[in-house]
């Protein structure tokens, strides 16, 4: 099965929709498990997130995430936040204007992405551009996790 956004929306529909919050994802749960497959495939496996007894002696007094692990959450917060645009052949993800990350995700936490469109652009060529203001969220949580920018660019 293809995965993809939720639900779509014509250009006109979405340029209508600038400046407005297109909604958050559903919580997800970053366990030890997930960390630790991260942590494989990235070859990434500094104590703060892969040893629980060491990592419980500092500051954080846990494992926590890595800040690339929380920022690739975010296709799938998309799927389920963000719509698409109608009548898109294809769609990719063009970067980031600003990119930081607030605070720490401790193991076990809930988090989820909020998605305000910036702007949204159609050029001529019927290439399209999104920008979102992006936060992560961390349940029960004083701060982000993080905050972006992100730019995403289509083809109708």
């Amino acid at each position: 099965m293809e995965e993809g956004p939720v639900r779509s929306m014509s250009p006109k529909a979405l340029s209508a929709r600038v400046g407005t919050e297109l909604g958050a994802s559903r919580w997800i749960r970053i366990d030890q498990g997930t960390i630790d497959h991260f942590a494989d495939l990235t070859h990434d496996r500094y104590f703060i997130h892969v040893d629980p007894k060491r990592a419980a002696a500092t500051r954080f007094g846990g494992t926590i995430a890595h800040g690339f692990l929380t920022l690739s959450m975010l296709s799938t917060m998309a799927y389920e936040a963000c719509p698409g645009v109608e009548g898109t052949k294809t769609a990719v993800n063009y970067g980031f204007n600003r990119l930081r990350f607030v605070a720490p995700v401790p193991t076990g936490s809930n988090i989820r992405g909020r998605f305000v469109l910036k702007s949204f652009d159609v050029h001529t060529s019927g290439r399209w551009q999104a920008i979102y203001d992006v936060t992560v969220e961390i349940e029960g949580g004083s701060k982000p996790a993080l905050v972006a920018e992100w730019i995403a660019a289509g083809f109708l």
